[in-house]
C-alpha cells in the first residue's frame, strides 16, 4: 500500500520546514510521498520543498486559493498513492507515526481513520495552554482528545487518512469551512463507509495561534455545528449545545449573585479550579495552568456565542447557511 501525504499550505514556509524535517526521519520502511499543495499562497514555500528533494518522494503542486478542503482534493486527485493521510502544515509527526497507522490498517482496516493530537515540550505556553482546551476530557476538546467512541469517530483534517476508494464515492471534503471534516465523515457513513479513532496515530499540533486567532476560530466552530445539524439532524447531539448552556448558565449565576445567591458561580469556581489543577499537573505549570483557564473560556464562549448565533439564524429563521455565514464558505 503507498500512502500519499497531502498537505495544504497557504503563506507557511516555516512549518513546511518543520513538517518535512519531522516526515524525513520516520521510521516506516516502505515507500511513501508528500504532496504539497500551495493554496494560493504570497509566501510561498517551493524552495523549502526543494530542501527535501533527495530525501522525500515529493509533489509540489501551486494552485489559486480556493480554501484548504479543495486543495486537499486537488492533492488527493494528484496523488498517486492508494490511501491519503491528510495533514496540517502546522503539525509535526512523530519518527513512527505511519508505522503505527500500517499497523493498524493491516490489524482492522478502515477506509476512514483519524488520530489524536499532542503538544511537544518545545511549543509556547500559550500554545500548550491551547492544547489543553482542545483536547482535554473537561471540555469539549475531549472527543479531539479520543473520548469518541473509537469506531464511530469524525476524524479531524489535521490528521486523518482516507483510502482512495472512500475519496472518489464521497468526492472528498466540501466548501464549508470549518466543519469539512465533520461533514465528510457523515456522508462516508451513509455510503456505507466506516471511520474509526487510531489512538496511537497522534501528531504535535502547533496551532500557529494567539488569543485573538483562537477566538476567531472556535467562534467558527460554533457556527458550523447549527449548519451541519441542519444538514445531518440524525446525528445531532445534545452535547452541541454545551459550551452554550454553559455561558448562558455563567451569566445567570452572575445575575444570581445580586440576590445574594451564589451557589450557582461557587460551582463555576469548582470547576475552574479542576481545569487549573489538572493542567498545572499535566504540564507541571502553575502559569500553563492559569492560561488554560483563559483557553477553556475562550473556547467555551467562542463556540456557544457562535453556535447561538448561528442555531437562530439557520435553525429559527430558516436561512440558508451561504447567505448567513458567507465567510464559512469558499467559492469554487
Amino acid at each position: 500500500m503507498l500512502f500519499s501525504l497531502i498537505i495544504p499550505v497557504y503563506n507557511r514556509p516555516d512549518e513546511v520546514d518543520e513538517l518535512l524535517e519531522s516526515l524525513s526521519q520516520l521510521d516506516y520502511k516502505e515507500d511513501f510521498e508528500v504532496v504539497i499543495v500551495e493554496d494560493g499562497s504570497s509566501i510561498r514555500c517551493d524552495d523549502v520543498v526543494r530542501k527535501y528533494a533527495g530525501k522525500l518522494l515529493l509533489s509540489y503542486i501551486f494552485k489559486e486559493n480556493s480554501g484548504p478542503g479543495d486543495s486537499r482534493n486537488y492533492g488527493m486527485k494528484k496523488a498517486k498513492g492508494d490511501y491519503f493521510i491528510i495533514l496540517d502544515s502546522d503539525c509535526i509527526i512523530p519518527k513512527n507515526y505511519l508505522t503505527e497507522v500500517d499497523k493498524a490498517l493491516n490489524e482492522n482496516y478502515v477506509d476512514c481513520y483519524g488520530g489524536p493530537d499532542k503538544a511537544l515540550d518545545s511549543f509556547s505556553d500559550i500554545q500548550k495552554a491551547i492544547n489543553f482546551a482542545m483536547t482535554s476530557f473537561l471540555t469539549t476538546g475531549g472527543i479531539r482528545g479520543g473520548s469518541e467512541k473509537i469506531d464511530k469517530f469524525q476524524p479531524r483534517s489535521f490528521n486523518m487518512g482516507l483510502s482512495r476508494k472512500a475519496f472518489e464515492a464521497s468526492n472528498g471534503f466540501g466548501n464549508i469551512h470549518p466543519g469539512e471534516d465533520p461533514d465528510l465523515s457523515i456522508r462516508l457513513w451513509n455510503l456505507g463507509f466506516e471511520t474509526r479513532l487510531f489512538p496511537n496515530a497522534f501528531v504535535y499540533h502547533k496551532r500557529r495561534i494567539d488569543w485573538q486567532k483562537f477566538s476567531i476560530q472556535v467562534n467558527k466552530f460554533g457556527k458550523a455545528r447549527p449548519i451541519l445539524n441542519s444538514w445531518y439532524p440524525q446525528y445531532n447531539k445534545l452535547t452541541f449545545f454545551f459550551p452554550s448552556i454553559f455561558i448562558i448558565g455563567f451569566v445567570f449565576a452572575v445575575i444570581l449573585v445580586v440576590f445574594n445567591y451564589d451557589f450557582v458561580l461557587q460551582l463555576y469556581f469548582v470547576y475552574f479550579l479542576v481545569l487549573f489543577l489538572v493542567a498545572t499537573y499535566q504540564n507541571k505549570s502553575f502559569k500553563i495552568g492559569f492560561l488554560s483557564i483563559k483557553a477553556v473560556w475562550k473556547q467555551f464562549f467562542g463556540y456557544g456565542t457562535g453556535f447561538l448565533e448561528s442555531f437562530l439564524k439557520i435553525i429559527i429563521l430558516n436561512q440558508k447557511p451561504q447567505e448567513a455565514f458567507p465567510e464559512l464558505f469558499f467559492k469554487k
